[in-house]
């Protein structure tokens, strides 16, 4: 029983024992704690506002990614724009251009057939008055074949021109 209870010399040797560990303990090794777990404080501190700041950093380099689909989505737009544009463009000067040179053909294809015409009828007048001159010639010649024939026919050109004038 003497376990459970202790002599008063062993208590007071126990106190001086626990007093001087407790001296070099705080003298010497709780600095040492207190410092190390300052020092791992703030590490965790530090590590939180890096984790902070990349968390930050994160957000504006989403945000400057998002800026930059959004510039790159615009600038698409425009350039599909100024495309149709382009191509709108293009296919308007080429019907223009078309309808210039269809104009040219056909304004062409109507002066040949005007000078066709203008021939075919000329070519016609000439077959005209080359038969109207033969059938004149023909017709005066069975007339003057005999005397009383030509005088007739004198007399009624000299009547014709008397009543013209």
């Amino acid at each position: 029983m003497e376990l459970f209870t202790p002599d008063l010399g062993l208590i007071f040797w126990m106190f001086v024992a626990f007093g001087i560990l407790f001296f070099l303990l705080w003298k010497f090794a709780w600095p040492m704690i207190l410092k190390t777990v300052d020092h791992r404080a703030d590490l965790i501190d530090k590590g939180v506002e890096y984790a902070h700041e990349a968390q930050e950093q994160l957000k504006n380099a989403q945000q400057q990614s998002d800026a930059y689909m959004a510039e790159a989505r615009r600038k698409q737009a425009d350039m599909l724009r100024e495309a149709d544009k382009m191509k709108t463009q293009i296919i308007e000067e080429a019907r223009s251009a078309a309808q210039t040179e269809a104009q040219k053909v056909m304004d062409s294809a109507r002066l040949q057939i005007e000078q066709q015409q203008k021939e075919a009828q000329q070519q016609l007048r000439n077959q005209v008055s080359e038969m109207a001159i033969e059938i004149a010639g023909k017709v005066v010649k069975t007339q003057l074949e005999n005397d009383k024939a030509q005088a007739r026919l004198v007399g009624t050109l000299l009547d014709e021109l008397e009543s013209k004038k």
